[in-house]
């Protein structure tokens, strides 16, 4: 969780969180007119009927949480003017490190995704950067240590 409580999402996190809400709330709707498998199967609780079960507890669990997102989230708004010299969430940011050029976008929690080139404001990178100008060199240490110099900062 993020900062008073508040889920901070870009255009597109917020996007997608709607999209995959509706996408719940259709399922969920066909699964009420589909007929559960029976309960039992000869002697034993029939494996159909346990994953029906799950299937529903996960999208019901899924689409509270979604709930609860859509009704407590923050838009990243670009920073003004004299801060986007400054890292800040929504940022996109060019580093160096051990000679090697990365690219990230600093988001909030629920849209960090590493391997997409997005990374948490509450990720141990995340963190260390922002607030950071162009030119700075920030030393990071999880697990090992690494020194990433900033070379661009886009809003």
């Amino acid at each position: 969780m993020s900062h008073q409580g508040k889920y901070h999402l870009t255009k597109d996190g917020l996007k997608n969180l709607k999209e995959e809400y509706q996408g719940l709330l259709k399922a969920k709707k066909a699964s009420l007119t589909k007929e559960a498998p029976p309960f039992l199967h000869s002697e034993e609780l029939n494996t159909e009927f346990v994953a029906f079960r799950e299937d529903i507890e996960y999208l019901n669990s899924r689409i509270e949480e979604l709930e609860y997102v859509l009704k407590n989230f923050e838009l990243i708004k670009t920073p003004a003017q004299e801060e986007k010299n400054k890292v800040h969430l929504g940022a996109h940011i060019v580093v160096e490190a051990n000679g090697q050029q990365d690219e990230f976008l600093v988001v909030g929690t629920l849209e960090a995704n590493p391997t997409a080139g997005k990374i948490s404001e509450d990720s141990p990178v995340g963190r260390a950067l922002l607030g950071h100008k162009i030119g700075d060199k920030v030393e990071i240490s999880s697990p090992i240590k690494i020194t990433y110099k900033i070379k661009k900062i886009k809003y």
